[in-house]
């Protein structure tokens, strides 16, 4: 085996501490997050106030799993801040009555047509989306924050630029049980964070067991390819924009239950939140590269960052510094770590030869061999034509 065979197996198989660092940021930062805020705090590290916490992760957890979604196939989606607000005033308006003025009647849907309705809404949203950028060619951004207006827009209208309170029903009306969402627990576990739990799972088979996943990973890679291979990239684009708008809705109805209102001016700025989760967990913004495990641990880390600077007193002001100085580092890491897998891929896939060739027609390996006897007959003739033939001026 050679020198450089050698040094390839040591890089392959031997230990690097600093790659292990790079790819297990996130969970490394979320270990340091917790050991610091204990330190400065007493009540940080406790089970309660872990519990807690998680109940608001589950809110940027909802919506960075969405996003996971559409970056992995090349995407962005800048509407999930808006549809997440849209969402929780369409569940507020539900829950107040619907009044139908020509029959002179007032419906008070149950609670789970509230959350079939609002989830239909968010999956309306995501349907437009994917439409403008699968079939009209719209750039994302421009196709998201188009409506990240248009969303922002009618829930402004719908509530007259107010706030739905007292969404708890009514018992007569048959519309309680929407702040079960929010406040109840499962065996000691908050209700946001099991439905964090039951999508995470749900995506994670989704991406890793079925065809849908191997296709939004090719998408994300090479739309091209993934296309002239059989994969129908265009069908792949709307579903993931779709999937990401029900999980804005599912967002928004544990925020607006958390919450016990809904406003219209809710969820702002969370889409960069969504995509900040996304990031530090490892995922690459260009597509092809991010997994749900990650995605957690970085909403993990906004999460209980932001609640730890609210613990120990820092302004709102610095928390929105901090925050924005992890979403840098989390891109610079990112571009080391891709940058290095680029640069050892390329070392690997080209083979350096320790015997340099002088130039000129390769000697046959076997001179007695019949097929290397005519290899060298052949070329030996065309050497003689080509020398014959004067040579061309320009």
């Amino acid at each position: 085996m050679s020198k450089h065979s050698q040094a390839t197996e040591r890089q392959r198989g031997g230990f690097d501490l600093g790659r292990l660092l790079l790819e297990g940021r996130a969970f490394f930062a979320l270990i340091a997050i917790i050991i610091i805020f204990s330190v400065l705090s007493p009540v940080y590290f406790s089970t309660n106030n872990f519990l807690t916490m998680s109940s608001h992760v589950a809110i940027f957890g909802l919506l960075s799993i969405g996003m996971l979604l559409v970056i992995l196939t090349g995407g962005i989606d800048l509407s999930v801040g808006s549809t997440l607000g849209l969402a929780g005033v369409v569940a507020g308006f539900l829950m107040q009555g619907v009044t139908f003025d020509m029959f002179g009647v007032t419906l008070y849907p149950p609670v789970w047509v509230v959350i079939i309705l609002t989830c239909a809404v968010g999956a309306f949203i995501g349907a437009i989306n994917g439409v403008l950028i699968a079939y009209f060619k719209v750039p994302a951004f421009v196709a998201t924050l188009g409506l990240l207006y248009v969303a922002r827009g009618v829930a402004l209208l719908m509530t007259d630029g107010l706030t739905f309170n007292n969404l708890g029903g009514n018992p007569e009306l048959g519309n309680t049980g929407f702040d079960w969402l929010g406040f109840n627990r499962l065996f000691g576990v908050p209700v946001g964070v099991l439905i964090l739990a039951a999508v995470a799972i749900v995506t994670l088979l989704a991406l890793s067991r079925t065809p849908f996943g191997r296709w939004v990973y090719s998408t994300g890679g090479n739309a091209r390819a993934a296309e002239l291979s059989g994969v129908p990239v265009k069908r792949v684009q709307v579903s993931v924009y779709v999937l990401s708008g029900i999980c804005a809705a599912i967002a928004g109805l544990v925020l607006s239950s958390q919450l016990t209102s809904a406003g219209p001016t809710a969820g702002t700025t969370y889409e960069l939140t969504a995509i900040a989760g996304v990031v530090i967990g490892g995922a690459a913004l260009t597509g092809g590269r991010g997994n749900v495990r990650g995605t957690l641990l970085g909403a993990f880390v906004i999460g209980f960052l932001s609640d730890g600077l609210v613990i120990i007193g820092v302004s709102s002001y610095w928390q929105t510094v901090f925050t924005g100085a992890v979403i840098v580092l989390a891109v610079l890491l990112n571009s080391i770590q891709y940058s290095g897998r680029k640069k050892r891929a390329g070392k690997v896939s080209e083979p350096r030869s320790t015997d340099p060739q002088p130039p000129g027609p390769k000697a046959p390996a076997n001179p007695s061999s019949p097929s290397s006897s005519a290899d060298a007959a052949r070329v030996t003739s065309e050497s003689e034509s080509t020398a014959g033939k004067p040579a061309t001026q320009h």
